[in-house]
């Protein structure tokens, strides 16, 4: 690691500029897929014929990527994540409009949290277990910021892959993972019911539930108060800050998951930390 750590660095963050140029696709066709999807089935139900039935099937892989506006298709070395869009300064090689910063934005931050990750854990297996929850977490966080969903393609295979990295203990031991599963789900759905008895609304949807669940998978129950903690306290700050900022109304609902994503990456991190810190600050032994 002291010879050639320089290497792994490197190479995470390239990995982590590429996949994060991938979740921008995830990003913006599985939420799009979904949609045709659930058309088809409703109209398959109601023996109704499809509107969507004549359009190029979408796929993660295909189309290939192209300009919104004039449909040219990107070329390989105008796929150059950050580079490229630095390069061409933010616009289109054909037609010349712009492109949203946020594709590089999220590249860059992908690339930077898989290199804080092997900063973090070295080179191991837990290094591995916790790329893929990052990349999850951010795919999550920019789908339910776009569309206010949480997939279940996502939330469920990463529940399912958290309680498989702790048949080792890799994070959590595994009766913990289960634990955490368990409650993470009937924490935000006991606080959905008491929220709709005696409001009459939703407060949040069901993908919460699952995120929190597999966030619990992951990293064990006792992480669970320290990631409610965090995402509410950065939720209600956000929320009052757009409130005051944009004049948006108190009815205007908010996407929860990016909060509870941000705080489940902050505990895979340092929440064992924080937790004995508090522990210790109370007086209580960890």
């Amino acid at each position: 690691m002291a010879e050639h750590g320089w290497w792994l660095y490197s190479s995470l963050l390239l990995l982590g500029l590429v996949v994060g140029s991938f979740l921008n696709v995830v990003a913006y066709r599985l939420p799009k897929m979904l949609e045709a999807q659930w058309r088809r089935d409703c109209c398959e139900l109601l023996e109704q014929p499809d509107p969507g039935a004549g359009d190029p099937p979408l796929s993660l892989a295909s189309p290939n990527s192209h300009c919104p506006r004039c449909k040219a298709a990107v070329k390989p070395w105008h796929n150059i994540p950050v580079l490229s869009w630095l390069l061409l300064r933010g616009r289109c090689a054909s037609c010349g409009c712009a492109i949203s910063p946020r594709y590089p934005i999220v590249e860059l931050a992908c690339g930077l949290l898989t290199l804080l990750l092997g900063l973090h854990f070295g080179l191991s297996l837990q290094l591995l277990g916790a790329m893929f929850l990052t990349w999850a977490l951010l795919a999550l966080a920019l789908i339910d910021l776009d569309t206010q969903l949480l997939p279940d393609n996502i939330t469920l295979p990463l529940l399912w892959l958290g309680l498989l990295f702790n048949l080792t203990g890799t994070f959590a031991p595994l009766p913990e993972a289960v634990l955490g599963a368990v409650c993470g789900y009937l924490l935000l759905w006991s606080v959905y019911w008491l929220f709709k008895l005696a409001t009459g609304k939703e407060g949040m949807g069901y993908g919460d539930f699952k995120l929190l669940a597999a966030l619990g998978a992951w990293l064990g129950w006792e992480a669970l108060p320290i990631i409610i903690l965090l995402s509410s306290l950065v939720g209600a700050v956000v929320g009052l800050a757009l409130m005051a900022l944009s004049g948006r109304g108190k009815d205007v609902p908010l996407p929860f998951g990016p909060w509870l994503a941000a705080a489940g990456w902050l505990a895979l991190l340092w929440g064992d930390t924080w937790m004995a810190s508090y522990l210790g600050a109370v007086g209580i032994s960890p």
